[in-house]
């Protein structure tokens, strides 16, 4: 029997002459599911092992009515802990036979640039760890891709959040018990949800404590803007002894500007607080006190929700909360609470 050319890439054709069977049986033995006898897929696996024959995916997903690929929409301007989610998102959809296309969007606002994109790779679904307005996730339902939002929420679509609300409060409460008088805040953009949600639960708990409208400059949740934030917040009152970021990144920034700048002690002059529990955050020589996100366990809870609505578009919409991790670090004086 004649073999394929040595250049040439092995067929479901070359597979099916060897095995001495039809195209459509080698068709059913690669398929997820596809129904075979178990000594005629053996005969198809051993003629595909000796000629280094692969199912080819986009065929596959041209027979399936699927392309085994899953958007994610990010933000480049967020928080420093999201390398690590797109790798446990990653790394959840590969363990599904399922691949990642990015879309890094320079801020959450932009989402409306790259849609078309995403029609046009006919994707099975979308995982957004950015903003969607109801008009933007009505455009998915209408073109039939399932979203589950990332630490965002929408009424109309599934989410899993960590409670920013109740992780800031902590933070702040704990502040407040070791003493702190003069608070000061370096929220994120205006169009981030997670850095308006941390916002506002600061800016309430310290209300709370008889502390009304501490001074808030905005940064982009980079390093840079964490140091330029320190530099504006202490202008407007140099008598500051808490400073409250956003996200960890933000935080080191800080954490820098007020040692090599300014000379500051940290955190025996200021003390200075993050979010999100980030690797680089963990380092000794900022240390910072956060809150940590359950990153793995909201990815799984992402991914495995995304799957059930790409294969069942009629499961009740569903969001989970969870709950992030106090991390007592040496970046601020903190009391018990």
């Amino acid at each position: 029997m004649s073999r394929p050319a040595p250049l040439r890439r092995a067929t479901s054709y070359d597979v099916a002459r060897l095995a001495g069977v039809s195209q459509s049986a080698v068709s059913r033995c690669f398929a997820p599911g596809g129904s075979i006898a178990p000594a005629t897929r053996e005969k198809i696996v051993k003629a595909a092992n000796e000629l280094g024959y692969r199912p080819n995916a986009l065929a596959q997903g041209l027979i399936s009515g699927r392309t085994n690929l899953v958007a994610v929409l990010i933000s480049s301007l967020t928080n420093l802990y999201y390398p690590e989610v797109l790798a446990e998102l990653s790394r959840w959809l590969t363990d599904r036979d399922t691949r990642v296309l990015l879309f890094a969007l320079h801020s959450e606002s932009e989402v409306d640039a790259v849609l078309d994109q995403v029609w046009r790779h006919s994707v099975d679904g979308v995982i957004s760890a950015a903003r969607l307005s109801d008009t933007q996730l009505q455009l998915f339902a209408d073109h039939r891709i399932p979203v589950v939002l990332y630490n965002r929420v929408a009424t109309s679509a599934a989410s899993v959040c960590c409670d920013s609300a109740s992780g800031e409060r902590e933070l702040v409460q704990r502040l407040l018990a070791a003493g702190h008088k003069r608070f000061g805040i370096i929220a994120g953009p205006a169009d981030s949800y997670v850095g308006e949600e941390r916002r506002r639960a600061a800016i309430d708990t310290l209300a709370e404590a008889g502390i009304a409208q501490p001074p808030v400059v905005r940064g982009d949740f980079s390093y840079a803007s964490g140091g330029v934030g320190l530099g504006k917040l202490l202008a407007l009152d140099p008598a500051l002894d808490a400073v409250i970021c956003a996200s960890d990144q933000m935080a080191i920034g800080a954490i820098d500007k007020a040692r090599v700048e300014l000379g500051r002690a940290i955190p025996d002059d200021l003390s200075i607080v993050g979010f999100d529990g980030s690797g680089p955050a963990r380092w000794l020589s900022y240390d910072v006190s956060s809150i940590r996100q359950p990153v793995r366990r909201m990815a799984e809870a992402a991914v495995a929700m995304l799957c059930d609505l790409i294969e069942d578009p009629d499961v009740p919409v569903e969001r989970r909360l969870f709950a992030g991790q106090f991390v007592a670090g040496s970046s601020a004086r903190l009391g018990k609470i």
